[in-house]
């Protein structure tokens, strides 16, 4: 788990399987046009290895919507679903290899006030980024995000990893099925997936993917 002296942009170019759970500890500080900023200490995430993963948006190849996801590391792909939620994730890999890890829960350490007039539904500050689409909504992202590069300070979008000696024990790390995911992308077996920091109140709720009846 240690995250001594590697880049942010050095580690994302990598396996997604094995970047997520090195993010977990780190903040996402996203900057509105205002200049207010909103930082989230990521507690859960979930990796998606692109072509060769059932469960991944690009498992059947490049299209419109996953076009970021094939683009070079450290590029930012949000996708729209369920016609209301938008979802971030950070792509991972060189470019034309596509992967990414998705931003599952946080805890809102920086820009609380910005972020519950965004989440006015929220029934307490923990809720604020539980859940991919809490997270990104906390964070101000929509689909217009997509695409766009992490940067540095005072850009809109920012990842910074934890300082030597502050990333989360190894003893923390939990790991188990994609949240959602059905088919064989689904598959606890081969696909323990999501990553979690143990006994944080911001990691979402599990649910195994529901089958949706077929419509004519």
């Amino acid at each position: 788990m240690s995250t001594d002296k590697v880049p942010a942009a050095a580690l994302l170019c990598s396996d997604p399987v094995e970047v997520a759970p090195r993010l977990l500890g780190a903040t996402i500080t996203s900057r509105s046009r205002d200049g207010k900023d909103v930082t989230i200490r990521l507690t859960e995430v979930e990796a998606y290895r692109g072509e060769s993963d059932p469960g991944s948006h690009a498992f059947r190849g490049r299209t419109a919507r996953n076009a970021s996801m094939f683009e070079t590391a450290g590029t930012v792909y949000v996708y729209f679903t369920y016609g209301m939620h938008h979802c971030v994730n950070l792509v991972c890999w060189p470019e034309d290899r596509a992967g990414a890890v998705l931003l599952r829960g946080g805890e809102v350490i920086k820009g609380l006030d910005l972020a519950r007039t965004r989440r006015p539904a929220a029934r307490a500050d923990r809720d604020l980024a539980r859940g991919p689409a809490r997270l990104c909504a906390a964070l101000g992202l929509t689909r217009s995000d997509d695409g766009i590069r992490l940067g540095s300070e005072g850009d809109r979008l920012r990842l910074v990893l934890p300082e030597p000696g502050e990333a989360p024990k190894l003893q923390q790390l939990r790991s188990g099925p994609r949240t959602g995911v059905a088919g064989p992308g689904g598959d606890a077996r081969h696909f323990p997936w999501r990553f979690w920091l143990d006994g944080e109140t911001t990691v979402s709720a599990y649910r195994p993917a529901v089958k949706r009846p077929r419509t004519r």
